[in-house]
């Protein structure tokens, strides 16, 4: 399955929703549990996060476990550990374009892009932007957060990955973020930009997902929603707002 053009047949009859789980948080069986009532209640895409401390058994057991519950993709969305799977489905191959640090721009990516090139793994380019408050991920990524009312730094950094011919944007404002990025910067940004959005980090309700979707995000992400009891409803009611 080529996962660049599995997303693109899914954006052909709306917004895509993606299910974001954390190893890091979750034994392989839990997380596997929750990927399945994800595919179960409407998403499209299981994204797998290498979050920082994350150890390659975990993450190694962790995918293994989720693909034995799901038929829908599952992708691996690199964060600031070493670990690596090459079971997923493909990988988002993301720079973190407002980071201080080289790193997590491209000094890490040129250590893996060959490992990856030889496996023949799908790699999809994603210029990845964090918004204010960033959470977690800005103290990690040493990133100079892109302010909640300053567009046109979204914007400039938006253009910038359509110019480097990434595949994505994609709009983080962090995992636990109170709020989702502003609806008037997806706006924004989307009315510059020619290659999907991807918006995530505090979407929690579906008022919120019908906000960011309406604001013009191609592909929604959430996370936290599925952490605590009660996920299943939540969950569809997003889909629900999403998907109407």
């Amino acid at each position: 399955m080529v996962i660049r053009d599995y997303l693109a047949r899914k954006l052909e009859n709306g917004t895509v929703h993606v299910t974001l789980i954390e190893p890091i948080k979750l034994v392989p069986e839990a997380a596997s549990r929750l990927a399945r009532t994800a595919q179960e209640v409407g998403s499209d895409l299981i994204l797998v996060s290498g979050s920082s401390g994350l150890t390659q058994r975990r993450l190694t057991e962790t995918v293994k476990a989720i693909k034995n519950k799901v038929s829908i993709p599952v992708v691996f969305l690199p964060g600031g550990g070493g670990a690596l799977s090459f079971d997923f489905d493909a990988y988002f191959f993301l720079s973190l374009l407002n980071s201080r640090n080289n790193r997590f721009i491209t000094g890490t990516h040129s250590k893996i892009s060959p490992v990856l090139k030889r496996l023949e793994v799908e790699v999809v380019p994603v210029g990845y932007i964090v918004v204010e408050p960033g959470m977690k991920l800005a103290e990690i990524g040493d990133v100079d957060l892109v302010p909640r009312d300053n567009t046109w730094s979204a914007i400039g950094y938006a253009t910038t990955a359509e110019f480097f011919g990434m595949s994505y944007v994609y709009l983080e404002a962090g995992s636990g973020a109170a709020q989702p990025v502003p609806a008037s910067m997806i706006r924004a940004v989307k009315k510059e930009i020619s290659i999907p959005l991807i918006v995530g980090g505090g979407i929690r309700t579906a008022i919120d997902a019908r906000r960011v979707r309406q604001a013009g995000a191609d592909v929604v992400v959430t996370g936290t929603v599925i952490e605590n009891a009660g996920y299943r409803e939540r969950l569809r009611s997003i889909l629900s707002a999403l998907k109407e």
